[in-house]
């Protein structure tokens, strides 16, 4: 893995514990709908690039 990927995945990991932690917010106040899901489809693509990225 090269410079560029490992900082590449830093970021996706960063970005991925803040959106963790945006769906255990959306999870305890319901506000909007469909945001729920929204955030469980970022932490899924998020989830892929991170393993794309490492198998590289």
């Amino acid at each position: 893995m090269d410079k560029r990927a490992k900082k590449k995945l830093e970021i996706v990991r960063q970005r991925l514990q803040l959106v963790r932690q945006q769906l255990a917010g959306a999870r305890k106040q319901p506000d909007e709908p469909g945001e729920v899901e929204r955030l469980e489809a970022e932490v899924a693509r998020l989830e892929a690039e991170a393993e794309k990225l490492r198998t590289s």
